[in-house]
């Protein structure tokens, strides 16, 4: 039964607005990482979006792509995907493939931390950070601490964590503040932000 419910909500993943609006996603072969609901998809562009006239942003625990994907469907200029499963980057490849974002996609196997190392010698900045890692706690705010020392983020920009609701991260991580916070059922969503003038409760 279980298997059963799983299965009929990856095979709904879809692209829920924008240029690519409808399009159906691939889920990730065999994985047990659980996709973003639909639900919690239009929370996250509510609130950072819903719509962009450009930017860059960046999906480090990517999965299925469909974070990075709906950002792209949605006006972003470029996404950075990133996961260290090879399931997940041939996935990744197949969606961006089936939405025709290729020329707007760059796709990395790597771990977190080697792939924000990276991206560090690049001089880049982004302007929208989404994380989603299969980690504890610990792993979140060390990303972010690295992510704040580092300059990634835009002055104006976000980062956005999904984790379960048991994880309560801190209101300031060096010039991160939460601008955002709330549960939807077993999914908390934390956004950071460097202008705490943003800063308003879900």
């Amino acid at each position: 039964m279980i298997r059963k419910i799983y299965d009929n909500l990856v095979k709904k993943m879809r692209v829920i607005s924008g240029t690519c609006k409808g399009r159906q996603l691939k889920s990730v072969p065999g994985s047990q990482t659980r996709p973003t609901t639909d639900k919690i998809k239009e929370t996250i562009f509510n609130v950072i979006g819903p719509y962009f006239t450009e930017g860059l942003g960046l999906d480090l625990f990517a999965g299925s792509g469909g974070l990075g994907i709906e950002a792209l469907s949605r006006g972003l200029d470029k996404v950075i995907f990133v996961d260290r499963d090879m399931n997940a980057i041939q996935t990744i490849k197949r969606n961006i493939a089936l939405c025709g974002l290729e020329e707007k996609s760059e796709i990395y196997r790597n771990d977190s931390e080697r792939a924000l190392k990276a991206i560090i010698k690049r001089d880049l900045q982004f302007d929208y950070i989404f994380l989603d890692p299969p980690y504890y706690r610990q792993k979140l705010v060390s990303l972010l601490k690295l992510i704040d020392e580092s300059k990634l983020l835009k002055a104006q920009g976000a980062i956005i964590c999904e984790h379960s609701t048991d994880v309560e991260l801190p209101q300031n991580i060096g010039k991160l503040v939460q601008g955002k916070a709330g549960d939807y059922g077993s999914i908390g969503l934390t956004i950071y932000v460097i202008d705490v003038d943003k800063g308003v409760q879900l």
